[in-house]
């Protein structure tokens, strides 16, 4: 991948990253409030985070290539085709979802459920990364497909933000009950186990506008990346969420927060990865 197709696609990849922070951990947020006896504290602090995170989602949706920037530049042409007729709904789910973020921060805060508030703001999240896959998915079944790989990156990347978040909490709050940190780090684990699964999938049969056939992307020319964003972006944090589940199952707190830690980067670094090799390469994996 060369220099000039990596730093066309720099604000893709940094789109994906943002938008998943934003929306993976507001999920987190909606979920946390009506199913766990999590502290009003962090409910509104990561909502508040998770509104930030669409704001900056926002911005950089401002600044992302037009068609056809790879070739402008002299670069190898991405595989991936945009369709600008979904670009101003996208932003627009991104503003709305910013907005109700907000209020549902300053509903909790403020002692009150958020719960109507709370689940329009996920519908808003999650319609943005629906047009973003109608944007860049090209066919209906690549849109299907990249849908999917935008939900399960958002779940991932902003879950386990949300999870180091609420580690934390535990340190301040020692009566916190350990039911919280038990049923996010459970769906962590459940959503890269997920993951897995569809790498295996998609690198199998070989889908993805740039894949040249079953198991190709395994040997091909960005085989390294693949590799990486199977071992470091998958394989490792899910053993690593299986160490942080038990370990807060045992109230040992402190360790449980150590290790989604180190989650937060893998799996960040595994999101980024993934982003970059589909629109540089066209790879879904």
């Amino acid at each position: 991948m060369s220099a000039d197709q990596i730093a066309t696609n720099l604000a893709l990849i940094n789109w994906t990253v943002l938008a998943g922070l934003a929306v993976g951990s507001f999920t987190v947020v909606v979920l946390a409030r009506l199913r766990t006896d999590a502290t009003r504290g962090f409910l509104a602090f990561t909502a508040l985070c998770a509104t930030g995170f669409g704001f900056l989602a926002w911005l950089s949706d401002g600044a992302l290539p037009l068609p056809g920037a790879s070739a402008a530049l002299g670069s190898v042409a991405s595989p991936v085709v945009t369709d600008p007729t979904f670009e101003a709904p996208r932003r627009a789910a991104l503003v709305v979802f910013t907005v109700l973020a907000a209020v549902t921060t300053l509903t909790i805060a403020r002692g009150g459920r958020g719960a109507f508030v709370g689940a329009a703001g996920l519908a808003a999240g999650l319609g943005a990364l629906l047009f973003g896959a109608l944007t860049w998915g090209g066919s209906p079944g690549g849109v299907a497909m990249l849908a999917v790989q935008l939900l399960v990156l958002a779940l991932a990347t902003g879950g386990v933000f949300a999870a180091m978040i609420l580690g934390h909490w535990y340190l301040v709050t020692p009566k916190l009950p350990e039911a919280p940190l038990v049923m996010v780090s459970r769906r962590l684990l459940w959503v890269i186990a997920i993951q897995v699964a569809l790498f295996v999938l998609w690198v199998g049969i070989g889908l993805g506008p740039g894949s040249t056939g079953p198991f190709a992307a395994l040997v091909g020319p960005y085989a390294l990346f693949v590799w990486l964003r199977l071992l470091v972006g998958l394989v490792f944090p899910l053993v690593v969420s299986w160490a942080a589940l038990q370990t807060a199952r045992t109230r040992s707190m402190e360790s449980a927060t150590g290790l989604l830690y180190i989650n937060v980067g893998t799996i960040a670094a595994g999101t980024i990865l993934a982003a970059g090799l589909y629109f540089g390469a066209g790879l879904l994996v």
